[in-house]
């Protein structure tokens, strides 16, 4: 979706805020594994997108931009904080967040995806997650990572191999 910095700037931004919120927020969520950093990361990130409109500039593709500035931002409350274990959280008490009544969770299964999902490498778990939790296809996620198709296809590839493995030892 591309926006123009004019007067209907502010309702297509509205409208991409609203297409795309949830997304950038689970994103940067498996960033961070902590929902209230991924709720302030993902305000942050449509922050800076509208600073970046409002002066001027224009936007091609408003989610490729929406998820290459919350990766960017992810990547930089990292660098800033203490990387806390996924298994320390878990005994903590961690929470995925709201449950959906109509799908049918195994929680322990989940447990165990997540601790997979983190022990991976983060260039592999970010394709698996972007590929598989938010379905976006491999020359998009190359757009948002700014990679070949190939190479988000490998990382894709190698991530999943990466999580049966893990997955396969516990």
């Amino acid at each position: 979706m591309k926006i123009k910095a004019d007067q209907n700037a502010g309702e297509a931004f509205a409208s991409a805020f609203d297409a795309h919120h949830d997304e950038i927020f689970r994103h940067c969520y498996f960033h961070v594994f902590d929902r209230e950093t991924a709720v302030d990361l993902a305000q942050e990130t449509f922050m800076n997108v509208w600073l970046y409109l409002t002066k001027g500039n224009d936007i091609d593709n408003i989610r490729a931009l929406l998820y290459r500035t919350a990766g960017n931002l992810c990547l930089n409350y990292k660098r800033k904080h203490k990387t806390v274990s996924l298994d320390q959280l878990l005994a903590e008490g961690f929470d995925v967040g709201e449950d959906d009544p109509k799908q049918t969770k195994d929680p322990i299964a989940e447990q165990q995806a997540l601790r997979a999902l983190a022990q991976i490498q983060e260039n592999y778990r970010v394709a698996v997650t972007l590929r598989y939790i938010e379905g976006l296809e491999p020359a998009a996620i190359g757009e948002i990572t700014k990679q070949s198709s190939n190479t988000v296809s490998a990382h894709i590839t190698r991530g999943l191999k990466a999580l049966r493995s893990f997955l396969k030892d516990e």
